[in-house]
């Protein structure tokens, strides 16, 4: 029975992560063990923005998650980045052969 309740609370997250990302519903969240001098940074900041702490811990999350997004480029350019500084790495394709005739079946 544990095994099925735990694979309910899987799907019920799955599912939320799956409409945050597609702009379904909106969704909240609650964030425990804050501690105080992160929670007065949050409210600085966003006085200094003129805006809510609710409204300035979103910006914060869009500007964070975007940038890790955008920053990620394509994945043989992180590769290739990844291995330049051991001199880069070049690989010899094996010589390819002509495809075979498919097989031809009667009817």
């Amino acid at each position: 029975m544990a095994a099925r309740a735990d694979l309910a609370r899987r799907a019920i997250i799955a599912y939320t992560a799956i409409n945050d990302c597609t702009g379904g519903i909106l969704a909240s969240i609650t964030i425990r063990k804050l501690d105080e001098r992160t929670k007065a940074r949050l409210r600085v900041r966003a006085a200094q923005h003129g805006r809510s702490m609710e409204e300035e811990a979103r910006t914060l999350l869009r500007a964070a998650l975007t940038e890790d997004v955008e920053s990620r480029g394509d994945l043989a350019e992180a590769i290739r980045a990844r291995f330049r500084p051991l001199g880069g790495i070049a690989l010899r394709l094996s010589a390819r052969q002509a495809m075979r005739e498919p097989p031809r079946f009667r009817r």
